[in-house]
């Protein structure tokens, strides 16, 4: 099947940062302009049951790594209600996207991130102060769902490795929450040959996006695609990789790989949980006709303040 034009990008729809409520402070901010990384900032407001420094989640958009934005509307909106209900801040972070930006820019945006974060402190933009003077970077999650949860796998394999590039932080990264995370290789698994017409998301859209995301002759047997395979890297993780929490939907064609995604995690002795959601489609999360959309904001909560 050939895949071409916008499958996702009509669903798209983009809303600006200003707050459209008076418990939630809302702005953009620009970390790198020669590559037009930035990322929007969510604030809850402290009540007296919901004290500051709030944990801070570092928050990574799904798409396939081609599509949306930190300023998609469906991003924006369960980035909002994440903060406002945990609460929890949020940095949603604006990473370059396909094919005009391939492998490995996104991990790279979302580790420059983590340093920006590092080392604002003495900013001098307002916004920013109020923001970094509300969090405990001791108490940093990095959550995607999809391609994000893919960039969250690697963020954080970087970040705590021995040879990554980083300032002294304060940052120390407690979990990650990996929602349908998008990996994949070269073998069709069961899930992908019996949801293959599947809508959204299907082995032929699949292959499409990671073809637009690999270097130019890569298979997808590439250690950014399948993690734990021949050609995984850093695959043992080290000691100080987080706990994760990974979602799973039973109507998700890409549910195989990330059932194996997990018990590459056990072999290796890692802290995960699995929530399994027989009747979830890829995404089910971004769409309120779903019940399990609720019961998953419960679970992430649970996973943050325990």
């Amino acid at each position: 099947m050939e895949i071409s034009g916008d499958i996702l990008g009509p669903l798209d729809t983009l809303t600006p940062a200003a707050s459209k409520s008076t418990d939630l402070a809302s702005f953009d901010f620009t970390i790198d302009s020669s590559r037009n990384l930035w990322a929007r900032f969510f604030l809850p407001t402290p009540t007296p049951i919901t004290t500051i420094p709030f944990p801070v989640i570092i928050f990574f958009h799904g798409g396939g790594f081609k599509y949306f934005s930190a300023a998609s509307n469906s991003y924006d909106t369960l980035c909002r209600d994440w903060a406002s209900k945990f609460p929890a801040a949020v940095v949603s972070v604006n990473y370059r996207l396909t094919p005009e930006h391939k492998f490995p820019c996104q991990y790279l945006d979302g580790l420059d991130t983590l340093r920006f974060l590092s080392s604002s402190e003495n900013t001098e933009d307002a916004n920013l102060r109020m923001f970094l003077q509300s969090i405990d970077l001791s108490k940093a999650f990095l959550v995607g769902d999809s391609c994000g949860a893919n960039i969250a796998h690697h963020v954080a394999r970087d970040w705590v490795s021995s040879d990554i590039d980083h300032p002294s932080s304060d940052i120390r990264i407690q979990g990650v929450v990996s929602i349908q995370p998008f990996f994949g290789g070269e073998e069709k698994l069961e899930s992908e040959i019996r949801l293959k017409s599947s809508p959204i998301v299907n082995s032929d859209i699949t292959d499409w996006m990671w073809k637009l995301f690999l270097p130019e002759g890569e298979s997808r047997d590439h250690e950014a695609v399948n993690v734990f395979g021949k050609n995984g890297k850093n695959v043992e993780l080290g000691s100080e990789f987080p706990k994760v929490l990974v979602a799973i939907g039973g109507l998700d064609p890409i549910q195989d790989w990330q059932r194996r995604y997990v018990a590459g995690l056990r072999e290796r002795e890692k802290d995960v949980n699995v929530i399994y959601y027989e009747n979830a489609i890829h995404g089910f999360y971004l769409f309120a006709e779903f019940p399990e959309g609720k019961l998953f904001v419960d679970a992430v909560r649970e996973f943050i303040y325990t």
